[in-house]
């Protein structure tokens, strides 16, 4: 980042900043790569200038029409498998963005207002770049901070020229509101013992044995030192104001608290103060010692000089009082960057981010608390927090001119940058002959060494890139921005208020989230993949021996149950997939097949056709509800077998796999003896009325039947 910044072209002086517009368009190179600046001015805000930043943009949001966020984060998934998948339930795939959310660091916060000038015809937009890094800042937070690193996000960041100088030295660290919570209690609760403790008499604690020769000749200079000074208050009032008092055996410094004689305490030891505690509240009435809080969380001892009770309840209550103040207002500090979240939140503007889903969560997860258990629940959680969010990728599917112009060109935010808000008329494509919207970019009239130019993948920028897609989406749905006056609420507009609130949960789900009901419904511009997932006919399968590919899955599989059999199969890792059949049914055959194959020494299993899948006796196989639960688990492996037997491990019940033995020993003696396979159906479709054939002679057919029939004549003894 270093190098970039000195590379990087420095904002103009403040004045023209303010007078610069962008005209229609960005500066050529807004939607190309991070090495060069883009010529929009990004305000860099860290720990050291984010007080005046929070003051500054506070008036920028209050009169904003729209509000850009974006996060730039250091990972996505933990884990290849904990990518979203296409027949992921909706359960699922909110556990594996949970999981992101809170396994991976939230490292800048973009934010950029977007205000209506009416006599400009133009937004005026106002790009921050918030760094954040969540470093321990009061004593009584146990939290680890610990985070991962995704070394593809990392590479990616780096080849961006991401400044992790600054994130991790002036990063602003964060309380969230569940955290300050806590803080506030703990608070409370040590303000209390403390005041409970200095409403008790100190001569009821034990005396501390003086049972060196040091600790004696310590306490009888400190009895003496104390006199001297006290006795010189005493009978020179106005002897204190010199400043030094020169005792027999040494000098104490006068000092004044609340307008009270006093000495500093400096360079004792925590032994040598206990003593000091015990020398006054044996031998002086009227000098109290106390501790207080300094500059940095230092922690200062003073002895005071109190004549009369009265004044010393009045000085001690004052003491507790400043205390309280103090950690209040430490905590009210720790809060850093929570408090551009409140801004937000408190402001209730229209917050529009670009497939944001993900973005929203590490917002709850960081600033908020534990994300909720259910999808449904965090919709309706984050609505009361944010109640209007506009998801760019999701409008850009709700106008068939964008969708033209958007055909076979990547979702990014870069690449509807580029399309949507093009460097120069002339190559703007047909349909999308629509005037852009003009944006300006300020400054304000501070100091420009904080304002940078804004490039691609820093959080900043891509907030001021957001916001810019959206006001030409929004053109898409016929809003005249003309017809908007300062008090109007965008969220609230005719036109785009049907749109407002509904986020994808990822790019393949193929549904959005309405975050004002917490209901999931389809979403009608999604081009599915794959046939639509029925779950309860979807089995899990993992541990293969070697790597078997999903087409060789399918083709083991339905040589048993029929070329029809399997709808589709998804390779959710290189050790797992998963197996969706036509009928409901199958997944259960599946399951009983597999225990009697693996239980069963003959030919049978060395020769049956699911010996591909089940080769090495490691294969597991469940319904997917254990996929679920192995997604929900805190568990954190790389491979997908690895993960599965680490949760199943420490909960057998997951394995729905399991066959009664009573019931696979009916079954395999009666596959042996013949006896219950009167009249089976083969798998080339003829009937078999044999009663005695050899193992040889047994089909995978024979087999189903048998589980049928045997699991019929188990429950025929149980019920005897």
């Amino acid at each position: 980042m270093q190098g970039r910044l000195r590379r990087l072209v420095r904002a103009p002086p403040p004045r023209a900043l303010l007078s610069r517009a962008l005209s229609s368009s960005p500066p050529s190179g807004g939607g190309g790569g991070g090495d060069v600046g883009s010529g929009v001015a990004v305000k860099q805000v860290t720990r050291g200038n984010l007080a005046e930043a929070l003051e500054e943009l506070r008036g920028r949001v209050r009169e904003a029409a729209f509000v850009g966020l974006d996060l730039e984060m250091s990972g996505v998934t933990s884990a290849p498998w904990r990518d979203t998948f296409e027949l992921d339930r909706a359960d699922v795939r909110y556990l594996k963005l949970r999981d992101s959310a809170e396994r991976f660091a939230a490292l800048q916060l973009g934010v950029c207002p977007f205000r209506w000038d009416p006599a400009k015809s133009a937004f005026v937009a106002h790009p921050h770049n918030f760094f954040i890094f969540p470093r321990k800042e009061l004593p009584s937070d146990c939290s680890s901070h610990e985070f991962l690193c995704q070394t593809a996000s990392i590479d990616f960041l780096a080849k961006y020229q991401f400044d992790f100088n600054t994130c991790f030295r002036e990063g602003i660290s964060y309380l969230s509101r569940e955290q300050e919570e806590e803080a506030v209690q703990k608070l409370n609760l040590l303000h209390q013992d403390r005041t409970c403790a200095s409403s008790t008499t100190s001569e009821e604690g034990g005396d501390m044995p003086l049972k060196s020769a040091s600790d004696i000749l310590f306490t009888e200079r400190m009895k003496m030192n104390f006199k001297e000074w006290r006795d010189l208050l005493v009978s020179k009032p106005d002897s204190h104001l010199s400043g030094n008092i020169k005792c027999a055996a040494g000098q104490f410094q006068t000092v004044f608290f609340k307008m009270r004689p006093a000495i500093m305490l400096i360079g004792f030891s925590s032994h040598q103060l206990k003593l000091i505690q015990q020398v006054l509240r044996k031998n002086f009435r009227d000098l109290v010692y106390i501790c207080t809080s300094g500059e940095d969380d230092t922690s200062e001892k003073r002895v005071v000089y109190s004549d009369t009770d009265e004044d010393k309840i009045m000085l001690m209550k004052d003491v507790q009082e400043d205390l309280l103040k103090n950690r209040e207002a430490r905590v009210k500090s720790a809060i850093g960057i929570r408090h551009v979240i409140d801004l937000l939140s408190s402001e209730r503007k229209l917050i529009v981010g670009h497939s944001c889903f993900l973005d929203i969560a590490q917002v709850y997860s960081k600033f908020v608390g534990p994300l909720p258990s259910s999808i449904n629940e965090f919709a309706l959680s984050i609505h009361k927090i944010f109640p209007h969010i506009a998801d760019t990728r999701h409008l850009m599917s709700v106008n068939q001119a964008v969708q033209k112009l958007m055909r076979q060109k990547s979702k990014s935010l870069s690449s509807a940058f580029s399309l949507l808000y093009p460097a120069s008329h002339s190559c703007v494509e047909k349909p999308s002959s629509l005037a852009p919207v003009r944006i300006e970019v300020e400054g304000d009239e501070t100091e420009t060494s904080c304002f940078i130019s804004g490039a691609k993948h820093e959080a900043g920028y891509d907030a001021y890139m957001t916001g810019c897609v959206f006001a030409q989406l929004c053109t898409y749905l016929d809003i005249k921005f003309e017809q908007l006056s300062p008090q109007d609420n965008l969220a609230t507009n005719n036109k785009l208020h049907k749109h407002i609130n509904l986020l994808s949960p990822s790019w393949n789900s193929g549904t959005v989230i309405d975050l004002s009901s917490g209901m999931e419904r389809p979403d009608p511009g999604y081009m599915r993949r794959y046939p639509a997932a029925v779950y309860d006919n979807i089995v899990l399968i993992w541990g293969f021996m070697s790597k078997v590919r999903p087409k060789e899955i399918k083709d083991c599989i339905c040589k048993v149950f029929g070329p029809g059999s399997v709808t589709s199969i998804f390779s959710i890792d290189s050790t797992a997939a998963l197996v969706q059949f036509t009928k409901r049914e199958s997944v259960s055959d599946f399951l009983d097949l597999k225990a009697v194959l693996e239980r069963t020494d003959s030919a049978i299993s060395i020769l049956h056709p699911m010996s591909t899948i089940l080769e090495g006796g490691q294969t597991r196989a469940a319904k997917y509800d254990t996929y679920r639960d192995i997604c929900s688990s805190s568990e954190s492996k790389y491979l997908f077998a690895d993960q599965a037997e680490a949760v199943c491990a420490t909960s057998k019940d997951l394995l729905q796999e399991n066959v009664d033995d009573n019931l696979i020993s009916d079954v395999h003696q009666s596959i042996l003896d013949g006896t219950v396979l009167t009249s089976v159906n083969k798998a080339d479709g003829t009937n078999s009325g044999s009663k005695n054939e050899d193992d040889a002679d047994i089909t995978c057919q024979h087999i189903l039947d048998a589980l049928h029939d045997g699991r019929a004549l188990f429950g025929r003894r149980m019920r005897s």
